[in-house]
């Protein structure tokens, strides 16, 4: 996967986790090149990629930050990310002969333990 998109979905993933929220300001292009020793270009087609979805909004000569509004992508990427879990676990229930339906139970009863009410 390039580079520019590996740094999306990163950023997307941060801000569907809640890691990154509504305001916060992420590192300038030329820094996180730097810490990732890629091109600044790359970083910068990055962000405009992220710009353009409105994950990110860019401020003029103050750097580049969370958007303020919720942004739809956030679910999209909660689901995206809980989907690759849920088949990393049936794969790993089927190589285990575990079925779907005690699979399914089982996560009936962890969701029930977890509940607080």
């Amino acid at each position: 996967m390039p580079f520019y998109l590996q740094i999306v979905r990163q950023v997307k993933y941060q801000v569907a986790s809640g890691r990154l929220t509504a305001g916060e300001e992420i590192p300038a292009i030329r820094n996180l090149a730097e810490r990732l020793t890629i091109n600044p270009n790359t970083v910068a087609r990055a962000y405009r990629e992220l710009e353009q979805e409105g994950v990110v909004v860019k401020k003029r000569t103050a750097g580049t930050y969370i958007g303020d509004r919720p942004s739809p992508l956030a679910k999209e990427e909660q689901l995206r990310i809980l989907t690759e879990r849920v088949d990393a676990l049936l794969a790993e229930a089927g190589q285990m002969q575990v079925s779907q339906q005690e699979l399914i139970a089982l996560i009936k009863t962890q969701a029930k333990a977890l509940d607080p009410e």
